[in-house]
């Protein structure tokens, strides 16, 4: 094979796996009922006069599966993290010590559960559909060199082959994240 097509298939690989990468991270901030830091390590606050993620401002510890300690790194910005979770659409109220604030978890009910699994399906969807556009991109990208010439049939017929192939791991891979969330959500 040509070092142009290797080039198209490494760089068509290299997205796909941001794909799979993405799909987790998504997958990671749907609540499960169990404590996670997932869930709001990105939520803005704004502390120094400026917006920056609770993860930049605090750590996290979950004693118990379903409780989660949020300890500011500097103790000024207790309220201001609070303020933030109460003014977020997470459906949590945080409790503040003066130090620390814990959040509690509710168990989820099952009718929240298959909702979640829905969203979870949705994201999978997405992902694929993102796989399948990087799919379309490289055929484009092959068929130029096609008609560039200098590339033989065969190689172009072998790389979509490839491409193929990439494509089915990584929407199997997308499969599997959303099998194990899915699994999750309906564990009770």
């Amino acid at each position: 094979m040509s070092e142009e097509i290797e080039l198209v298939l490494l760089e068509s690989e290299e997205k796909m796996d941001g794909a799979v990468a993405h799909a987790k991270r998504e997958f990671a901030t749907i609540r499960t009922g169990r404590a996670s830091s997932a869930f709001i390590e990105k939520l803005p606050v704004e502390a120094y006069g400026v917006a920056m993620t609770l993860q930049e401002l605090a750590t996290f510890s979950v004693p118990e599966a379903r409780q989660l300690i949020i300890t500011p790194h500097d103790m000024a910005n207790v309220e201001p993290i609070e303020r933030a979770i109460r003014n977020s659409d997470i459906g949590l109220s945080p409790s503040n010590d003066g130090r620390a604030i814990r959040l509690s978890f509710p168990p989820l009910t099952n009718e929240r559960r298959k909702e979640l699994v829905k969203v979870v399906n949705n994201m999978a969807e997405e992902a694929k559909g993102r796989a399948r556009s990087v799919r379309r991109s490289a055929r484009k990208d092959l068929e130029d060199l096609e008609k560039e010439g200098g590339i033989s049939e065969d190689d172009i017929e072998r790389a979509e082959k490839s491409l193929d192939e990439l494509t089915r791991n990584t929407e199997g891979e997308i499969e599997a994240a959303r099998e194990s969330k899915e699994k999750e959500l309906l564990e009770v």
